[in-house]
């Protein structure tokens, strides 16, 4: 029995030995880094440009892995329930840790109690436009004519977006709400599908992701009357935000964004956390970063993992409440 015990003592002793010896060599295997979206998309890019950087910075190699599916649902769970070890992070965002706990009736996974955050990457705002003809022909010359023209006329204006609880669709009930006023959601099967139903003049307006929209507002195609976001877009400095540009008409504080993120499984050791925050971080600040994010319309926003914690608490706070105005779900 004594010997018993002392294996046993022995045993406890040598577990979090193990523990410190594995976290101070990591890493010592290639790194997966999942994407819960398809290939092409501006998650994908940022996450291949960041493994890229990554690679050498941690002195292995940074696989990419795309599992899309279920809204972005399916590539989060797969990571959520890794080994909490650093070698497997996703690439999450805005609807898979804020909007989609609300949206969808069951859950896989819980966005806080089963991730590590790592660090914020980015923020991709959100651009209200419409098609150049459409505005002439109702005089919609910035947002407070449109304002205007839809508390005049309650429900004529209707506006696409990417489908039910997309960030295009909560903005688009978010600005209802605020402004008072009524206007028809057309959802679509996807964003490129709904941007070109503004553009054949199908529906009026959109408030589309700025990367797509953005060459379309230079070719002179739609028109944009602002951004989304509470700060104005680097790339098109010239666009009022809605908050500045419907001061008065009740949009004070409007402010939706299309961010993502790296996570880690949760109880991932905080040396770890710091490590992979330490490089992230340090790769968001170069030129080179900076000029690849600026290309899709985002903007680097890194953070410290405390920081991007209490970020995504006030986001899902905030998208349930436009989420429950909606009233939009998925089953």
């Amino acid at each position: 029995m004594l010997k018993k015990l002392l294996a046993a003592a022995l045993t406890a002793a040598l577990v979090p030995a193990a523990a410190v010896a594995a976290t101070n060599a990591y890493p010592t295997k290639p790194v997966r880094f999942v994407v819960p979206y398809p290939a092409g998309g501006p998650l994908d890019t940022v996450a291949r440009a960041i493994g890229d950087k990554l690679r050498d910075s941690l002195g292995q190699p940074v696989i990419v892995e795309n599992k899309p599916g279920a809204g972005g649902n399916l590539g989060a769970d797969y990571v959520a329930k890794q080994p909490a070890d650093g070698y497997t992070i996703v690439m999450g965002a805005v609807a898979t840790h804020a909007i989609n706990p609300t949206l969808f009736s069951k859950m896989p996974y819980d966005p806080v109690r089963d991730f590590a955050p790592i660090t914020l990457v980015a923020d991709v705002p959100n651009v209200l436009v419409m098609h150049p003809g459409k505005a002439a022909e109702l005089h919609i010359n910035n947002v407070g004519d449109l304002v205007a023209y839809a508390r005049k006329n309650p429900g004529k204006l209707d506006y696409a977006s990417g489908g039910n609880g997309s960030a295009g669709h909560l903005s688009g009930e978010l600005f209802k709400s605020m402004a008072k006023v009524s206007m028809v959601h057309i959802p679509y099967n996807g964003a490129a599908p709904a941007q070109l139903s503004v553009l054949s003049g199908q529906t009026d307006l959109i408030f589309d992701n700025l990367a797509s929209a953005s060459a379309n507002i230079k070719a002179g195609k739609l028109k944009a009357f602002a951004v989304t976001t509470a700060g104005r877009a680097a790339s098109f400095p010239e666009l009022p935000t809605i908050a500045e540009a419907g001061k008065g008409l009740g949009l004070e504080g409007f402010d939706i964004s299309t961010w993502f993120g790296v996570f880690a499984p949760a109880n991932t050791p905080r040396e770890i956390v710091e490590r992979l925050n330490h490089d992230i971080v340090a790769i968001l600040k170069t030129d080179d970063m900076k000029a690849r994010l600026a290309r899709i319309g985002a903007q680097p926003a890194p953070t410290t993992p405390e920081q991007f914690a209490a970020l995504i608490q006030k986001e899902l706070k905030k998208y349930a409440q436009i989420v429950k105005v909606s009233g939009a779900k998925v089953d």
